[in-house]
């Protein structure tokens, strides 16, 4: 019995694509092509910028300790909403871990998970990530919608929301960076 080569380049390309639901090169495939179609998020027109009025909001720090958001009053800040198991979040946190990297200091970040402790832990030492982790208190009051996993918001000085951006973004280009710098220097 003889194999031509379509049949041997059919059954390469078959295997190839079945390596993507069982081995571990399927996942970070996976993730390469949720980091290949995320784009800049989109500003939002100042007209349509939605406010920030309560900063009475409830939060843990990665030492389980609870702390108000309202120290965040008066400053950039930057939330993005993620949970561990969801393969776009852990897509997402390369550029958001970037963009912490340039802008720690200087703004403030709440990368938020309503996850428990543990598994957070592991998966933020597996990835290396070092922004601070903090965590969501259920039924607390909150001035976002939780429940938009993974969603951001980056709000500026006076409470304005200046972006909403809903599933995976983005975070780490210069149309990122270049409002970021406008926003901080005002």
């Amino acid at each position: 019995m003889r194999i031509n080569k379509k049949t041997i380049l059919n059954i390469a390309v078959m295997l190839f694509i079945l390596s993507f639901f069982v081995t571990p090169m399927g996942h970070y495939g996976k993730i390469l092509l949720n980091r290949l179609f995320s784009f800049s998020p989109s500003v939002i027109e100042e007209a349509n910028r939605e406010r920030i009025t309560d900063y009475d909001w409830k939060l843990k720090d990665a030492d389980w300790d609870f702390f108000n958001f309202e120290k965040s009053k008066g400053n950039v800040v930057f939330i993005n909403l993620w949970a561990s198991w969801r393969l776009p979040c852990e897509a997402e946190l390369a550029s958001i871990q970037k963009m912490y990297n340039k802008y720690q200091g200087k703004m403030d970040f709440y990368i938020i998970t309503n996850e428990n402790r543990p598994p957070v832990e592991e998966f933020v030492e597996k990835h290396g990530f070092t922004f601070p982790v903090t965590y969501l208190i259920i039924g607390e009051k909150t001035p976002i919608n939780p429940d938009e996993v993974p969603s951001s918001y980056l709000i500026d000085k006076s409470g304005n929301i200046v972006i909403y951006k809903q599933e995976i973004a983005d975070w780490n280009s210069s149309k990122v960076y270049d409002l970021l710098d406008k926003l901080i220097a005002e």
